[in-house]
């Protein structure tokens, strides 16, 4: 049915002002002293709705936001969603052939981008087909853009626009681990979803909490961290505008004092090292979770050893929009993803297309309300992975006796070494725990007969000891089989990721034939 409250902006905006938050900070930027009420937010999402009609940008339009982690971003995004305008978050760490290529795909008509990413995107906007208005977040506009601010002067309130809860609301583009970037949309009624199951029946999200998330609001865990599940409940969000290295981001604990902390596994890995040097963080915080990978054991342990908090480490996507799959306040198992958050069907399928068994490796399929309604212009690829109710996640899962999920690995990183089906994860994770190693991947190199075996790309920490090789496959033998130790070892400064802290593996797999 077609209504306002359909509406994510409704829900996540203007609610609060007559439940009586409308002086409390909704956002305010770590190190600036800048800051945002509901009140403020409101206010401020209606004048960008006002500013986009006024400008002739009209419903199902596209919108490309590429924006720092800034108090500019809700008020755009959720200024689109009233207007009916579809935002697109972009990705702020890519080159410029890529934004050309989604820009075109999306046929986004305006962009809002940040002025320290201007230069990124300025090589491609003179020949984009689609684009009628470029707006500069921040600082100052060169000659022929629009500065925010003069997009944003004397515009109208606009109210909240009537939807239906199935209607397109906004789209993300995927985090590019296994190639191209997709066009995945939501449609509104996604966003309350994610926070009816994982916001408040796993992360529990309080009104009373800060939340702090190095994860960037502009891919969906990030999203939901920093802005979703905090404005479910009228809680108040730290937003951190830069890179998030280490310690900047134990700096930024010490200095907000968040009570909830979101990280990606890399990160916390190598805050843990930095830890291990300076001693810890000094926050008040209740609960932290992990996504993007699997976490090491290694490192959720040595972070409790130094915080006093477990990682609630579990397992989200792009198309289901946040995390379906976690362990949870007090009953956390390292090593593995948990169980099904509330409010999600989880499955293993093996290849012919059976549930899989305890024991046993298959697909993980789930079913919930925040899937996303499919990939733009990718006909072949929506079917491929939305199945009836059913999403194909592309991860391979064990299910456990005791109904816990372990990772082991995406579907395209799986290979067989001596005809028995290898984790790559099982495999990283006994390296990372070696005192020598940062993070490791793990990929297939053929060998002289042509079989495929293990090779590791691994990033210590400090100098290489004298005869590291031989120690890590001994290590390996020792921990998690004889087989599946890697057969070369290669050191490197860094792994390739996406800006979600994914390893792109299949870089690494060009690298190793």
């Amino acid at each position: 049915m077609i209504s306002t409250e359909a509406n994510a902006a409704h829900y996540f905006v203007d609610r609060h002002i007559p439940e009586g938050r409308a002086e409390k900070v909704a956002f305010r930027e770590a190190g600036s002293g800048r800051q945002m009420t509901y009140s403020g937010m409101a206010k401020a999402a209606g004048q960008v709705a006002g500013a986009l009609a006024r400008a002739d940008f009209r419903p199902e339009e596209r919108a490309a936001l590429l924006l720092l982690d800034t108090v500019e971003f809700p008020q755009i995004f959720f200024g689109a969603l009233k207007s009916g305008v579809v935002p697109i978050p972009l990705n702020t760490l890519l080159a410029a052939p890529v934004y050309d290529a989604i820009l075109r795909d999306s046929r986004a008509t305006i962009l809002f981008v940040s002025e320290p990413l201007l230069a990124a995107v300025a090589p491609i906007l003179a020949d984009n087909p689609y684009l009628r208005q470029i707006v500069v977040v921040g600082g100052d506009a060169p000659d022929g853009f629009q500065g925010f601010s003069d997009f944003l002067r004397e515009a109208p309130e606009m109210p909240t626009r009537a939807v239906s809860p199935d209607e397109v609301a906004f789209w993300l583009y995927s985090s590019g681990s296994t190639g191209q970037p997709k066009g995945v949309s939501h449609i509104h009624s996604s966003l309350k979803a994610t926070a009816d199951t994982y916001g408040a029946q796993v992360l529990m999200i309080r009104e009373d909490d800060t939340v702090l998330s190095a994860a960037k609001l502009f891919f969906a865990y990030g999203l939901g961290n920093a802005m979703t599940f905090p404005l479910s409940v009228g809680a108040t969000t730290v937003l951190f505008a830069g890179r998030p290295t280490p310690k900047d981001m134990i700096a930024t604990l010490n200095a907000e004092q968040p009570t909830v902390f979101c990280g990606v596994p890399t990160l916390y890995a190598a805050m843990v090292a930095e830890m291990d040097a300076t001693g810890p963080a000094r926050a008040p915080l209740r609960v932290c979770i992990s996504a993007g990978e699997a976490l090491p054991t290694d490192a959720g342990t040595r972070w409790e050893r130094h915080m006093n908090v477990a990682i609630l480490d579990g397992v989200g996507s792009t198309e289901m929009l946040h995390i379906f799959l976690s362990n949870r306040p007090g009953d956390v198992v390292y090593g593995t993803s948990g169980v099904a958050v509330p409010g999600y069907d989880v499955r293993l399928v093996n290849e012919a297309g059976d549930d899989a068994g305890v024991g046993e490796i298959g697909e993980l399929l789930v079913n919930g309300a925040s899937a996303a309604s499919g990939y733009w212009n990718k006909r072949d690829k929506s079917r491929a992975t939305f199945e009836g109710v059913w999403t194909r996640t592309g991860d391979k899962y064990e299910r456990r006796s005791d109904g816990r999920f372990v990772y082991c690995g995406r579907t395209d990183d799986m290979f067989k070494v001596s005809g028995i089906w290898l984790s790559p994860f099982e495999v990283e994770q006994a390296l990372a725990s070696h005192a020598s190693v940062l993070e490791a991947a793990v990929v297939p190199m053929r060998d002289s007969d042509g079989l495929e075996k293990p090779k590791a790309f691994v990033v210590l920490q400090g100098a290489a000891p004298e005869g590291l090789e031989e120690q890590l496959q001994t290590f390996v033998k020792d921990r998690i089989g004889k087989w599946k130790y890697p057969r070369w070892i290669e050191v490197v400064d860094d792994l390739p990721k996406t800006a979600t802290g994914k390893i792109q593996r299949f870089k690494l797999r060009d690298v190793a034939q």
